[in-house]
């Protein structure tokens, strides 16, 4: 049988799994799928959606057994291209097999635990945990409108919350390929679901289960140790990041080299108390000490900390608005829609070859500048007398001992802050989650007088005090565009530069990271190596483990795309 055929006869054994409506195969039916939310694309035979855990297995056995490579997909959310083929150079052909129609939630423990299905959201999670009073162990940032529960467990994502740290679990389920081309099935989940494959994934599936199937092994459901590291201010290295070897865990961190089917999570408590502080200074020594000065003395640590420049406050102002006005006008929830219709009238501009590219971008950004300015007052007062923005969560106990806090701290040092009421807190936080896509809009609407863009997350360790990024001189000069902001308690700073014309992206970016390098700093910190990065050698070799034939997402972390490693 030839290629053609062989593959051929594949799509027909999917079509007979899923669906024909299901088994995609024309490419602009494809293109939402093997294209990156922010990087990568590449060439996929079919793109299958399933609408069971059971069909996920059907559809890896077929796959198995006709000796092809395999994605798995769930909403490509992320902003490396770990998720999507990447270029050429693949010895097999490559199925996605995306998860998205899978997205059952189910409670345990009187919902302090969940199990997520392979396609389930963060969205989800927050609407099915709260009437509970409970909440996610993540919230949903500027890279991940629409995120799903295993997309951020197999990427370490998240950390955001200062109290949580990234995505993690030891508990999971999932389909794993040997060295000999065996598929096999690991319920780790901690439920007893039978004994086949079939009978655990439908049991899973329809959660055939009841509370004395569920078992509480000694295993984690969440980063519990993370609270105590982030308080380590001392310490010469990163308090998170993705080569961590700490939480490198079967399904955690795995980028896609296992088939996850379900994930265990831990939920939390939603506060009774909360309040958000607004912080402005001129000096980045000001919210260093801050920084120390909560983590080592609060008795309760903050929800979170997210630092702004003023560049990108104002950038975001002006590139982010759209998004901004759909997620405060409709909620949250609209964005993924919104992705789908911008990604159906690109396709039909497309035909259209008096059109520009990215259509639907250039079309949003100058309906945003109908709308009057959409910030609080006093936000924009702080960002004509500051340089530096820093958005400050507490809860509970810690919002009495930060506001006497700021009180006595501002009295003696440089800068002020604010308590926000509710509309300014929630915007603020708003504000500050639209800056993920206001560089590439920026870029976009300027692109005849600028080059590359270049997006760097990374962690400096614990001890730096010196956080705030200065350039040699040789490198400032090639950057037309610095766009700062991060979660500071943590130091996982975003760092993204917009190049001058002409300037060769690689060779910056190589220098950018070399000055990371002598800091002792670690890069990706939360949006995995996807492939963009290199995988250092722990995370390879993690990789290889877990996928010892080389069948799930190869290539990633600029590794080899063949068969076994080759």
């Amino acid at each position: 049988m030839t290629g053609d055929s062989k593959q051929n006869a594949l799509i027909e054994q999917l079509k007979s799994v899923v669906g024909a409506g299901y088994t995609l195969t024309d490419a602009a039916k494809k293109q939402a799928y093997t294209k990156g939310f922010r990087f990568g694309s590449g060439e996929a035979i079919a793109v299958v959606r399933p609408a069971s855990l059971l069909e996920i297995w059907q559809v890896l056995k077929a796959c198995v057994a006709a000796d092809v490579a395999i994605i798995m997909q769930a909403a490509n959310t992320g902003l490396t291209g770990g998720s999507t083929p990447n270029g050429k150079g693949y010895d097999r052909p490559i199925v996605i097999i995306s998860t998205m129609r899978i997205d059952s939630i189910h409670l345990i423990d009187n919902a302090k635990q969940i199990v997520g299905l392979a396609g389930s959201t963060l969205f989800g999670l927050e609407d099915t945990l709260r009437p509970y009073g409970r909440e996610p162990h993540s919230v949903i940032g500027s890279s991940c409108i629409g995120a799903s529960i295993v997309g951020g467990i197999c990427n370490n994502s998240g950390g955001a919350l200062v109290q949580r740290g990234p995505a993690y679990t030891e508990l999971s389920i999932y389909a794993q390929i040997d060295t000999d081309g065996n598929l096999s099935l690991v319920n780790n989940l901690g439920i007893n679901l039978g004994e086949t494959p079939e009978e655990i994934l439908t049991n899973l599936q329809e959660r055939n289960f009841s509370d004395k199937d569920v078992e509480f092994p000694e295993k984690r459901a969440s980063d519990n140790e993370y609270h105590e590291r982030v308080r380590q201010v001392d310490e010469d290295t990163p308090s998170r990041f993705n080569n961590d070897g700490r939480r490198l865990y079967e399904s955690s961190g795995c980028a896609g080299k296992l088939a996850v089917f379900a994930v265990r999570m831990d939920t939390f408590p939603i506060p009774e108390k909360h309040q958000v502080f607004y912080v402005g200074t001129n000096d980045p020594a000001v919210l260093a000490q801050i920084r120390r000065d909560m983590l080592s003395n609060f008795k309760s640590l903050p929800v979170s900390g997210e630092y702004l420049h003023r560049d990108c406050y104002d950038a975001c102002k002006k590139y982010g608005k759209d998004s901004f006005l759909v997620i405060d006008k409709l909620g949250s929830k609209y964005m993924p829609k919104m992705f789908a219709m911008k990604r159906t009238v690109d396709r039909f501009a497309e035909k259209l070859k008096f059109l520009p590219s990215k259509f639907s971008d250039r079309m949003m950004q100058y309906m945003s500048y109908l709308w009057p300015n959409h910030l609080p007052k006093r936000m924009e007062e702080y960002r004509d007398k500051y340089e530096h923005h820093w958005i400050i969560e507490m809860s509970n106990e810690g919002v009495d001992e930060a506001k006497a806090y700021f009180d006595k701290f501002f009295a003696s040092n440089e800068g002020s802050y604010f308590e926000c009421t509710q509309e300014e807190g929630d915007k603020a936080i708003l504000h500050r989650f639209v800056a993920g896509g206001a560089i590439g809009r920026q870029q976009l609407m300027n692109g005849k007088d600028l080059g590359a863009i270049m997006t760097i997350d990374v962690a400096f360790p614990r001890n730096e005090k010196d956080w705030f990024e200065k350039l040699p001189p040789e490198l400032d000069e090639q950057i037309a565009v610095k766009l700062y902001y991060g979660h500071l308690f943590c130091h996982v700073m975003h760092q993204n530069y917009i190049l001058k014309k002409g300037v060769d992206a690689k060779t910056v970016k190589d220098q950018i990271l070399a000055t990371y390098d002598a800091r002792g700093a670690e890069y990706p910190a939360e949006h995995n190596v996807g492939h963009e990065y290199f995988a250092k050698d722990d995370l390879k070799a993690f990789y290889k483990k877990l996928d010892p034939s080389n069948s799930f997402n190869p290539g990633i972390g600029k590794t080899s795309k063949c068969k076994h490693w080759h």
